[in-house]
């Protein structure tokens, strides 16, 4: 309960404070945690960062006030933290799809409703999981950075997918591995996140790519270095396709199991490991497919 209590006093100093620079650090001690703890659970458990909901939130507000004739285009960008209209009427326009001026006229608006943190007991569940000391684990991988909404972002991871065949296709001949691959979310910001796909290749080759590949193919890949530090290890249901258990795996981890664990998530990328063994006709081998998610930990302080 006090986990719960820590969030919902965070997301209350945070609406107190939507008309001035929201100071994270504060925040983050009103739920009783580091800052860094605070916004990446934010993060998994709503989907969007901390600056997001700060920024659509601003905005479905600003457009409630301009709808309804109490304050000024000018006087709404002030308000809400806005350097100039133009920057303003730029946010107000990819947020609700008309300009301000419209907003004032009767335009359709879109709300952004504010956040209540509450405790849903649905029966018990159970969830294996282990807490490892990893030794550093240096990958090659290649990487996009994701931004924008919730929605906008699967689509990027999807796109990403699908335009980088070919880099996949190498790394995992230069691993001789079709079986397993490495995603590594990194960089975590309120625009977004740093997104590799990467293989651990065979020792030495890392350094040889460029007499391996070829210069120009060489400069597609970088080097992802994983510090050795602790990771609690889950894994999701073996399946066909664990990719769509992945995500409520994260939820259920950092609902469930973090709240009372006496850890806490800490600053080192987020790496999740797929084991794929897809062969061709093969249901059995198929429907033993997983995937692995290793989070960051650290005793709470």
């Amino acid at each position: 309960m006090d986990w719960v209590t820590g969030m919902q006093r965070a997301i209350d100093y945070v609406e107190a404070h939507l008309t001035e620079d929201v100071d994270y650090d504060a925040a983050a001690r009103e739920s009783f945690s580091s800052p860094y703890h605070f916004q990446r659970v934010f993060s998994i458990l709503c989907g969007y960062t901390l600056g997001e909901y700060i920024r659509s939130r601003r905005l479905a507000l600003a457009g409630a006030e301009l709808a309804e004739g109490r304050i000024s285009v000018i006087d709404a960008a002030l308000k809400y933290g806005y350097e100039s209209p133009d920057s303003f009427a730029r946010a107000f326009r990819r947020f609700h799809g008309v300009n301000p001026s419209q907003a004032r006229e009767g335009a359709t608006l879109k709300s952004f409703s504010r956040l209540s943190m509450k405790i849903s007991l649905e029966g018990g569940s159970m969830m294996d999981y282990r807490i490892e000391q990893k030794p550093e684990l240096v990958l090659t991988g290649f990487k996009r950075r994701f931004t924008g909404t919730p929605a906008e972002r699967e689509d990027q991871e999807c796109d990403f997918y699908l335009s980088t065949r070919g880099n996949q296709y190498m790394l995992k001949g230069m691993a001789r591995d079709l079986d397993t691959f490495y995603n590594v979310m990194t960089n975590f910001g309120d625009d977004g996140y740093d997104f590799y796909i990467a293989a651990k290749l065979r020792e030495g080759m890392t350094e040889k790519l460029g007499e391996i590949l070829g210069a120009e193919d060489a400069a597609r890949f970088e080097t992802v270095t994983i510090p050795a530090r602790q990771y609690l290890v889950c894994e999701t249901e073996r399946a066909e396709y664990p990719t769509e258990l992945f995500a409520d795996l994260r939820r259920r981890v950092v609902s469930e199991w973090l709240p009372s664990s006496g850890y806490e998530l800490a600053e080192a990328p987020e790496v999740s490991v797929y084991h794929w063994y897809a062969r061709e006709g093969d249901d059995a081998v198929n429907h033993s497919r997983f995937a692995e998610l290793w989070l960051p930990v650290g005793k709470r302080g």
